[in-house]
């Protein structure tokens, strides 16, 4: 088949995506992005292309991806994106175009059995996570591992699962790999993947495995980026965290228990003699506790400055360099008696090091310094105070073109915060609207008579307006909430006055199950509602009446007190700049389209998108946040609200 086909013929109504995949539709705004990525494509250049909900983008980019002829590498946000484009649309839509195309699927280390660690974990004595189920798991990814035909990634063993205690011990991570010096590695699973990855015409991985093991250049996949022609970004609005958690540094004490853990069963095999390595790493391990224990609270963070007080953080990180430090000796001394003591000996050193690099101004002079505390662990963070200059430098490194694609990426059509927070100054920004009927097929509710979001009772006020919408639309929602504590607070009130008001709606509460069977026994129920936080807000797709309502507690503004968005804000305003309408805005506007995304996903449905933040009209800003929401009609009044859903059941009766 001639590869420069004309892109018109293959998405016309009678075209080739047509007669392969059932359900296809034409879509001008398809065919356009289409043709403006393969134009990209040709000319090595970079476009950020936004495209509404329903516009096909998948379809836009993979079509001139197969027909490019060099090497194209698609990133996507989440794993499974990346398992629904490999297994489901790159073979439906290389079918339609009857190309030769080699493609293959990448993740990072994590995702595939380690034999390594699988054969060490067989014969560890004393297992730290023995329980029956556990027990079951191993046996049952053994025998996986044995497989020959398998690829050894996690997704293909769906019995274990994917949050199994055990799947940390037979995996391997970024530091504790061996690589050429492992006894298993010329039939590793990661390998085999990487090989294959090498080879392909078009390779699928997804952000994190992008900017860890490509843009990070890892020492074993060096070749990957610059042997391909195109980059191809879906779901591009997360390329920002995800870039900046990957540009920065970080280490954690749970890091170094996995150090001890590690070097102790490697000293087991090939330095029982060595008695005062168990000494060494009692005394780091002891530390690296005690340093937890130095902050108080769970799952908060804290910027350097507010820890530079705390006279036990200090006392405590410095104890934890000594005895990291009289690791490192020991280890040393130990190395050559194998290589797992050996790749022990190197982490204690890259350990030692980011600590030193994180506690040192010098080095830090362009990062933002912050301690993140979960249960358990707590880890030094250095965040890039901006990623652009050094995603710009990513972007001059070899001629080839750049797609970045997402359905939200601008504020009313401007792209001026996105592509300055990326640094890409000499892209083409493009955006295409949602096919879907909005004026139509939704309605965007914002309730009168609520407090700002400071006001003490603005929870409470909110389920009480949800509370009449949630009757006229018969549960069938989801309540969108931009923090864990008022997620759990309205649930915990509308699990009230549904049981006062004998309302039979079930709720679903986020965390009480996967998000998958959450997401399974809402479609099921018909009639539930759904509450839940950031898990939500993307990334799902809920088709039909079963979601008919999205509730969203407030503008999804970052809390201003986060430790790197604290310093960015400051550096902005520093520079003369405008860090709330250059930053802030901007960001709670792409998230906010995020969640509003959720509601219409398909050409029949029809919903109701309530947001309760009164801001939305009472400030200057809240006319550029709705006007960069769909093409909705708008009301205040809950009238319009029952209307619509009694329009809406006497439509379906017809």
């Amino acid at each position: 088949m001639d590869r420069v086909l004309d892109l018109q013929s293959i998405f016309a109504s009678d075209g080739l995506l047509s007669k392969q995949i059932p359900g296809y539709r034409v879509r001008a705004q398809q065919l356009e992005m289409a043709q403006a990525i393969a134009e990209t494509m040709a000319n090595n250049s970079v476009l950020v292309a936004e495209a509404g909900t329903g516009t096909g983008k998948t379809f836009a980019y993979l079509v001139p991806a197969l027909l490019a002829g060099g090497k194209v590498i698609i990133s996507t946000g989440t794993k499974t994106l990346q398992d629904q484009l490999f297994n489901r649309d790159i073979p439906n839509v290389r079918a339609a175009l009857n190309v030769p195309v080699s493609v293959a699927l990448l993740k990072g280390r994590a995702n595939y059995v380690c034999r390594y660690h699988l054969e060490r974990t067989l014969q560890d004595e004393h297992l730290a996570f023995v329980n029956r189920n556990e027990i079951k798991y191993l046996q049952l990814i053994e025998c996986y591992a044995r497989d020959h035909s398998g690829s050894g990634d996690k997704s293909g063993l769906t019995a274990v699962p994917e949050n199994a205690a055990v799947w940390h011990y037979v995996t391997a991570t970024r530091e504790n790999c061996l690589g050429t010096e492992c006894s298993h590695y010329k039939n590793c699973f990661l390998m085999e993947a990487r090989k294959k990855a090498l080879a392909a015409d078009v390779v699928v991985v997804n952000h994190h495995l992008f900017f860890a093991d490509v843009m990070l250049r890892d020492e074993r996949l060096t070749e990957l980026l610059p042997a391909c022609n195109s980059v191809i970004f879906d779901e591009a609005h997360q390329l920002p965290e995800t870039a900046s958690l990957f540009f920065g540094e970080s280490i954690s004490t749970g890091q170094l228990l996995d150090l001890v853990h590690d070097s102790k069963a490697e000293a087991l095999e090939a330095a029982r003699d060595c008695l005062i390595l168990p000494d060494a790493l009692a005394a780091m391990e002891k530390a690296a506790k005690d340093l937890r224990l130095t902050v108080s609270g769970d799952h908060v963070r804290f910027a350097l400055p507010a820890l530079a007080k705390n006279q036990a953080f200090n006392t405590a990180l410095d104890s934890l360099q000594e005895k990291l430090a009289e690791l490192v000796a020991v280890l040393e001394d130990q190395a050559e008696r194998s290589e797992g003591l050996e790749n022990c000996w190197r982490r204690a050193v890259d350990h030692a090091h980011l600590i030193k690099r994180w506690r040192d101004d010098a080095e830090t002079r362009d990062y933002v310094r912050w301690v993140e505390v979960y249960s358990k662990v707590m880890q030094l963070n250095a965040t890039p105070l901006s990623i652009a200059e050094i995603f710009g430098r990513q972007l001059k490194a070899a001629p080839r073109a750049w797609v970045f694609t997402s359905a939200t990426l601008s504020v009313n059509r401007n792209f001026d915060h996105y592509l300055g927070e990326m640094g890409l100054d000499s892209a083409k920004s493009v955006s295409w609207d949602s096919p879907f009927n909005f004026p139509d097929q939704a309605l965007l509710y914002v309730p009168t008579a609520i407090s700002e979001p400071q006001h003490k009772d603005y929870f409470n006020q909110i389920v009480r307006a949800a509370v009449p919408v949630l009757k006229a639309s018969r549960g069938r929602a989801f309540f969108l909430c931009t923090s864990l504590r008022a997620m759990q607070h309205i649930h915990d009130r509308l699990a009230a006055v549904f049981e006062s008001e004998q309302i039979d709606y079930p709720l679903l509460l986020q965390g009480t199950a996967s998000r998958s069977g959450m997401l399974k026994r809402f479609s099921e129920l018909g009639n539930a509602v759904l509450i839940g936080s950031h898990s939500f807000w993307e990334g799902i797709d809920v088709r039909g009446a079963a979601l008919s309502l999205v509730i969203i507690d407030k503008l999804p503004f970052a809390p201003p007190d986060d430790p790197v968005l604290s310093a960015r804000i400051d550096k902005i305003n520093r520079e003369g700049g405008n860090a709330f309408m250059d930053y802030q805005l901007p960001r709670a506007v792409i998230s906010l389209k995020q969640g509003a995304g959720r509601l219409i996903r398909d050409e029949s449905d029809c919903g109701v998108l309530m947001i309760c933040d009164p801001r939305l009209t009472t400030k200057p800003y809240g006319r550029k946040i709705w006007q960069s929401l769909p093409p909705m009609k708008r009301t205040r009044q809950l009238i319009d609200v029952e209307k619509f859903f009694q329009q809406a059941v006497f439509s379906a009766a017809l």
